[in-house]
């Protein structure tokens, strides 16, 4: 082997290796994924007993609520990184009714303030709904209008406005979704990348490249597809090419959060998505 050939032998070997190498992502689950029957602090030691660094907890109106899960997090030394937001769907932010938007934006300050309480660094909010009633316009303008007017808020709590894009025929390309971001003009206005909720229209690398540095937070979850048909399954068990992830999340250097978003189940059920997360993780 002469010289030339043996650099791009050894090139092409440091490439490999790197494309491989684990991604230093940290890995958490829904709090909905953890059994009900479970006490708070009971949840919190099967997700840490699992493999699962963090928790994603939802919206707590209730102080006292808010104040034992704080609690339980310490005690077992599982930290709570993210909140995700309630009052969405039901009210939100881009409608027209006034009284629904009041709601919404009620639903978010708490949030907010759970966050800050549970040392969490960022809200998952959706943006908007477009439906008969509210235009894509529409949607666009009055919930940017409404994150505007948070921002202060979370400025002071330090804690991250994360929007998501989800199934709300809102933000459908990963330019949109970037530059919703942008015009926000904030550090506290950041992308909340679901993997898998694109993938009726688009590829998750494809997204993780385009949205890039804005990813503060990202969601785990698969799909399979046969014919017109679409289901949830498993991690890695679904059509999603978790290699391409992988390598798009490396190139970005992406660093923070991956929580995975899939149904409830026992400890046995849980171990195993940890492991598919590590395989994810790995390159695998």
């Amino acid at each position: 082997m002469d010289r030339r050939t043996f650099l791009m032998t050894a090139a092409a070997a440091a490439a490999g290796s790197a494309a491989a190498a684990r991604l230093p992502i940290k890995k958490a689950l829904v709090w909905g994924m953890l059994p009900e029957s479970l006490s708070p602090e009971d949840k919190f030691k099967l997700a840490k007993a699992c493999g699962f660094d963090e928790v994603e907890c939802y919206t707590t109106p209730d102080d006292k609520e808010a104040e034992a899960l704080k609690k339980a997090a310490d005690r077992t030394g599982v930290r709570i990184h993210s909140v995700m937001n309630q009052a969405h769907w039901k009210y939100p932010l881009s409608s027209s009714d006034p009284a629904v938007v009041a709601e919404s934006m009620k639903g978010m300050q708490t949030s907010l303030r759970n966050a800050h309480l549970w040392g969490a660094d960022t809200v998952l909010l959706v943006p908007a709904v477009v439906n008969p009633q509210t235009s894509y316009k529409d949607a666009w303008v009055r919930s940017q209008k409404q994150i505007r007017e948070l921002i202060p808020l979370a400025e002071k709590l330090k804690v991250i406005i994360a929007v998501e894009e989800v199934w709300n025929k809102f933000l459908l390309s990963p330019l949109e979704f970037a530059q919703y971001v942008d015009e926000f003009k904030s550090p506290w206005v950041k992308a909340y990348v679901d993997v898998g909720n694109m993938v009726f229209y688009g590829y998750p690398q494809d997204w993780i490249r385009t949205v890039g540095k804005r990813i503060v937070k990202l969601h785990f979850k698969d799909f399979r597809f046969r014919k017109m048909h679409a289901e949830f399954v498993n991690l890695r068990d679904g059509d999603i090419d978790w290699k391409e992830v992988h390598k798009a999340l490396g190139e970005i250097g992406y660093q923070g959060t991956a929580t995975v978003e899939l149904d409830s189940g026992d400890e046995a059920y849980l171990r195993d998505v940890s492991r598919r997360v590590d395989m994810i993780l790995n390159g695998e």
